[in-house]
Order: C-alpha cells, then structure tokens, then sequence
C-alpha cells in the first residue's frame, strides 16, 4: 500500500480522506468533527439538519403554517438554525484540526437561502461547501462572498465543462476540488444523465482521467479531484495514488463511517447494514426529484417496486386497443383500456387494491385504500422540500406547482428519511446506501458486530484496509 501525502483542501494541508456529507441528519457535526480531528476533511450535511433545545435536547420540527408557502418558509428557517447547530458542534469536535464543509443538495428547498442563512450564521466554522443534485450554477458566486471554497460534484466532465463555462470561471480563485461521484456506485441521489444506461456501469479510472483533462483545458489543472461511491479499501485504488494523469486525487466515504461510534444512525440500521448482501442495494427512479438513487431494498422499496407493477395505460375516450370501459374513483367516471388490461385490473381489485390512482402518464396504478389515503395525506402535508416536487407538484417558483398531475408512483421524501433518521422501522422507510455496503458483511475488520469509532476507522483506513 503506497504512503499516502497530504493535500490542499481549503488552505490546508490534510490527509486526502473525506467524509461523504449523507442527507438529513446522517452525517452530523458529531460525526464530521470526529472525522476533521483525525486530519481529514469532515462533511456534515446541511439538509434540515437537527437542531437542539439549551439542555442538549432534539427539538422536533413541527409545521404550523396552513399553506404550502408557509410550511416551506418554516423548513428553510429549521433548515437555517439547525445547519449553524451542526457547524458548532462539529468546529468544537475538530479542535482546529483537519478542515470542515457543509453538503447540500441543489435541488433541495430554498438552497440558496439556506446556504446563505447558514454561511452567515456560522462564519469562520465551514471552510467549504459540496453542493450536488442538480446543476449548481450560483455555488461558485455564493461561497465567494463569504471566503468560502466550493466543492461541486458532478458524474462527467460534460457537467463540470457545462459548470465552468456558464459560472465557475469568473470565481477560479474558490474552486477547493471537484467531486467525481460515481453514478453507479455511489449512496443516496446518483448524477445519471439520459445517456447513460444504468444497467451497465463504466468503469471510474477514464471518467476521471477525462474529467482531469477538461480541468486542464479549462485552466485549473491541479485543484484536487475527490473520488466518491465505491471506496472502501485504499488498496483497491493504489494505481489512482500519485498518478501524474489523474493528478491530485482525493477518496471519499460515504457508507463506512456509517458504522461508527459517532454516527448518528439508530443502532437497529447499524445492525441492518451488517447482514446486507451483494445486490441489496437497489438503483431505482422513484425518488420525487427524478433523479436516480441507490438505497437498500427493504419493506419501503418492494412496495413502490410493487406498487409501479400494478399499472396500466388508459385513454380518456376508445382508442385503438383501449377499448373496454373501467369505471374509476368516487364517481366510476369511465376510462378506457385494453381487454386484458381489463382482466388484470379486476384481479389486483380481488386482492385488495382497489383504488386507482391516476399518474402523469396517462396509468392507473392500483393501490389498497389505506395506501391511497397515505399517499393523499402526505401529498396534501407538503412543506416544499424539494425546489420541485414530482409526487406534490410542489414548486418553489412564483405559481407554487410544478403545473403537473402530482405522481403517486413516488413518495413524500422528506418525511421518510426524517423518520429513518430519528429512529424509524429500517424495513418500513428509505434507507439510502452505496453499492459496497455489503462488504460490512465480509470485512474481517466489523467481526462479530464489531463497531469502530471514527479515529479507529480512519486509521484503518490509511492501512489499505
């Protein structure tokens, strides 16, 4: 295993080791400064991150407000208060050590406001800013204003040429490194363009090169590129280390520092992300962004795989093949769909499902009540956590709708991942994760349910192991 060399990330020398910023409340300042005092780079993330009471206490985020708007004008404040929460608690852990960056999502609810709110509230704590889920134009200008590097992370180098050209090059000065996240390996949300099949995953090492080689035309030839998604032991990366084509390389962890003293996750998914097994993290589309994502399959995925299965087109009027009246909703006002489409719709009614709900393309998916009550409730609760949302049709802009039918093959996700995050039933709720999160399972250093702290892991990691 070669020796591994510090880096320059955001003016400082550190180990090139970095802790991948996780969604809501799954990578804290607890977990982020343990892992910044170890001498690599901390990332907590500054999605509806938790706040806490002046006894230590989790206040509980409660909406009030009777509106869409006013619900999304509390989750940004929420989102406000508890990103400076975490920067504290993580710059306190660190003791000046290593160097400390928030993660956001661009696609999330007032991003904008809430990295401004947070940068404002917490100058001097962050030193950068990973920003990924979208196309984050304005990153660049926004750290620039507070001293602040920024981290995008993209999955090609037509993103990062895409990012340069239209904004990154009028603020080179702040460019910290580029986050190369693999979309076929990586946890949680997963940057797969429509060109690119995700049933056959490309191999990092030329992604990265040419990745490299567009940094070099466009003029930041040496700003470190961080590896993300499929990292688990160094050993597995050592022609990547001091290769004068890929240039100054970083690696990320997202899944491992899951299983760690210091993470926050419930005990019952500690113990879930030891028994997973090779393909138990399942790539899927069902999130209500429209982007692709990577989360373990339990309970909660095989009821969307199933529910998206009891679907069927139909026309508003014959058509073609659609030619059998199906009475549907309260009313049993008709649409009209193919004799055996027909036949497979009376037999899921048989079973129970008997409510069909309408898409945006034109189906029906056919659900239990208790389902399509749920799925009503949560659309109708919306607090706007997305800039646009495919299952509410929520939008952030002027009209506060996406101006589409809401989507009943997805899922309010704002609400399952706070629940999976404060303890929630780990077969009942999303569970994101990287592909490698099998290998708990086979990893000599996790036997017996062995859990490390974040300074043991670090240091294991720097083994090769």
């Amino acid at each position: 295993m070669k020796a591994l060399n510090s880096i320059l990330i955001s003016g400082r020398e550190v180990l090139p080791l970095v802790e991948g910023g996780k969604g809501i409340s799954i990578s804290n300042g607890q977990s982020s400064g343990a892992w910044a005092a170890c001498g690599g780079v901390g990332t907590f993330s500054g999605v509806n991150a938790d706040f806490y009471d002046e006894s230590g206490q989790l206040i509980p985020i409660v909406y009030r407000g009777r509106t869409r708007s006013e619900r999304h004008e509390e989750l940004i404040a929420y989102g406000i208060r508890g990103g400076i929460a975490q920067a504290r608690i993580a710059h306190d852990m660190a003791g000046g050590r290593g160097r400390l960056h928030m993660n956001v999502l661009w696609e999330m609810g007032g991003a904008e406001r809430v990295l401004h709110g947070v940068l404002e509230g917490a100058k001097g704590l962050i030193s950068g800013v990973t920003c990924g889920a979208g196309m984050p134009y304005r990153l660049a200008e926004l750290c620039s204003r507070y001293g602040v590097h920024y981290y995008p992370i993209i999955s090609s180098a037509r993103a990062f040429r895409a990012l340069w050209k239209r904004a990154y090059h009028k603020f080179r000065d702040w460019l910290g490194a580029v986050v190369y996240e693999d979309p076929w390996l990586a946890g949680g949300h997963n940057g797969l363009s429509n060109s690119e099949d995700p049933r056959s995953p490309q191999p990092p090492l030329p992604r990265v090169a040419e990745l490299r080689g567009a940094m070099r035309e466009m003029g930041v030839p040496e700003a470190p590129i961080v590896m993300a998604g499929g990292v688990w032991y160094l050993r597995e990366w050592a022609d990547w280390i001091d290769n004068r084509e890929l240039g100054p390389i970083a690696f990320q962890f997202g899944t491992r520092p899951l299983l760690t003293h210091e993470s926050p996750i419930s005990p019952a998914w500690k113990r879930r992300l030891m028994t997973l097994r090779e393909g138990d993290v399942l790539l899927h589309q069902f999130s209500p962004t429209g982007f692709y994502s990577s989360a373990v399959r339990n309970g909660f995925l095989d009821e969307l795989v199933e529910r998206v299965n009891r679907q069927i087109a139909f026309t508003a009027e014959p058509v073609g093949e659609h030619s059998v009246a199906l009475p549907v909703g309260a009313r049993g006002r008709e649409v009209y769909v193919t004799p055996a489409d027909r036949v497979r719709a009376a037999a899921w009614v048989g079973e129970g499902f008997t409510e069909a709900l309408r898409t945006p393309d034109s189906t029906l998916v056919f659900v239990t009540p208790e389902k399509a009550e749920q799925i009503r409730r949560d659309q109708i609760e919306c607090m706007g956590c997305l800039s646009a949302c495919l299952f509410s049709n929520w939008s952030q802009g002027e009209t506060g709708t996406t101006g589409k039918k809401t989507d009943p093959r997805s899922f309010c996700i704002q609400k399952t991942l706070q629940n999976i995050a404060h303890g929630g039933n780990v077969e009942s709720e999303l569970m994101f994760a990287g592909h490698n999160a099998y290998r708990f399972a086979s990893d000599p250093f996790y036997a017996g349910g062995f859990i490390p702290t974040v300074r043991q892991l670090v240091e294991r990691i720097l083994t090769g192991d």
